[in-house]
């Protein structure tokens, strides 16, 4: 016969599920600070990310950043799929592997679109739209500090994955209607 469960077993693994969401929250957002403080402080170099067959450096962001946001929309449908939101469609066999490497690919596709917007040109608050995208691309990167984070961890809520994405998901969606989509409708499609 087991020992009988009391209230300080309850609260402590209450405890233990609120510390495995702290850890990981409180290091995504020294992630987002920590880009937020170098950003406004650097002083931005002007010197940018390019690459052969495009037109200027700022084409190669916006096109990097539309295949980013491209990619983060098949790892969000192969994420319904996988959870059974889309009931129509069986989950396949390969929809985990599909959905980790969609999220790769919009992660590395992302880093020289940051490293640009944080070397190039820093936290910049002259409008309201550039504000934004760089408050969310902070927040982009801390989120998805928190995500990986929070994957290894077992015993979590069932929201936290979820939630956690979302938040990836919708930071970096408004990071591209804030630049690429601006661009595109401001400057015209461009290669």
């Amino acid at each position: 016969m087991g020992r009988p469960v009391l209230d300080s077993d309850r609260e402590a693994s209450a405890a233990d599920r609120v510390v495995l969401l702290l850890v990981p929250l409180l290091i995504g957002s020294a992630v987002a600070v920590a880009l937020g403080v170098y950003g406004r402080l650097h002083t931005p170099t002007g010197i940018a990310v390019s690459v052969a067959g495009f037109s200027s450096p700022q084409t190669v962001k916006v096109w990097l950043a539309s295949g980013s946001a491209l990619f983060a929309l098949l790892q969000l449908a192969s994420a319904l799929v996988m959870y059974g939101k889309v009931r129509w469609i069986a989950a396949p066999r390969w929809i985990g592997a599909a959905h980790r490497w969609s999220g790769r690919v919009a992660f590395l596709l992302s880093i020289p679109v940051a490293v640009h917007c944080l070397y190039a040109l820093g936290v910049q608050s002259y409008d309201t739209r550039v504000l934004v995208h760089s408050m969310v691309g902070c927040l982009f990167f801390g989120a998805f500090t928190a995500k990986m984070l929070l994957l290894a961890r077992r015993g979590l809520p069932g929201w936290a994955l979820p939630l956690a994405g979302g938040v990836v998901f919708t930071a970096l969606v408004t990071m591209w209607l804030t630049s690429s989509l601006w661009f595109f409708t401001t400057v015209g499609v461009q290669f």
